[in-house]
């Protein structure tokens, strides 16, 4: 559930710069629920990066890195900034509350069997986790809705987590403005909600992807490429012989 997982295949960099995506006209103080949007969601979505379980502001600068899996699927979306990595993932919940409160729990529990420090601070949505590892320093926001948890992790340079850092404070920006379609579709609860890419977005990683493949087709061509041996130099031509014998033999007589 965190971003101390198992490491995914690869991470694809290919998808487009969001410096340039204008706010959304919607009220800052979500996480919404896609439900309580739903009308408006026509006029939301085309500005913000819809991502199935979750839709998205794009902050200033930003770009989208997408973790793929070994099926090729995309199994988490990341927004780099210039202060660091933001990353929203949307859970399967029980109706009522308290999700958040249990995963936090088991959080503190593996960071600091891993030898990491972690401490528990306020925030605007309750209780939010700060860790320090050997890497990054980490913070986890999490927030519970109905049927729906989201879990935002803020990770950047030692520092980059703390409260009223620029990052902290980007990270909560994306947080309020996120929507969370959590669906009709049954899902055990602490599943990741799927994420489900826009077509532009697909057809560029297509693209990278083929590009890659590729490159690493022709390395690999002109690593398994035979050496050709070189011939030896022509051994000297004897001097020509005339019918008196030699050039020198001739000037002797």
């Amino acid at each position: 559930m965190s971003i101390f997982g198992r490491r995914k295949r690869r991470v694809a960099d290919a998808v487009p710069d969001v410096a340039d995506a204008p706010a959304a006209d919607v009220e800052a103080d979500g996480p919404h629920d896609f439900d309580d949007v739903a009308e408006r969601i026509e006029q939301i979505a085309p500005q913000r990066l819809d991502l199935g379980s979750v839709i998205l502001p794009a902050p200033s600068g930003s770009q989208l890195q997408v973790q793929l899996g070994q099926d090729g699927k995309p199994q988490g979306v990341h927004l780099q900034t210039t202060h660091g990595r933001i990353t929203v993932v949307a859970f399967a919940a029980p109706k009522s509350p308290g999700q958040w409160r249990e995963v936090v729990g088991e959080l503190v529990s593996s960071l600091r069997d891993a030898g990491n420090t972690t401490e528990i601070a306020d925030g605007p949505w309750g209780r939010e986790l700060v860790a320090s590892t050997k890497t990054a320093d980490v913070r986890f926001i999490g927030v519970d809705g109905y049927r729906w948890m989201v879990q935002l992790v803020a990770a950047g340079p030692a520092g980059a987590a703390a409260d009223g850092s620029p990052l902290v404070e980007t990270a909560r920006d994306v947080l309020r403005s996120t929507i969370v379609r959590r669906g009709t579709d049954p899902h055990p609860v602490r599943t990741p909600l799927p994420v489900q890419l826009p077509k532009q977005l697909v057809e560029q990683l297509a693209a990278a992807q083929q590009q890659q493949q590729a490159a690493q087709a022709a390395a690999a061509a002109a690593a398994n490429a035979p050496v050709q041996p070189q011939q030896a130099p022509a051994a000297p031509r004897p001097p020509r012989r005339g019918a008196d014998g030699s050039a020198m033999q001739q000037m002797q007589k």
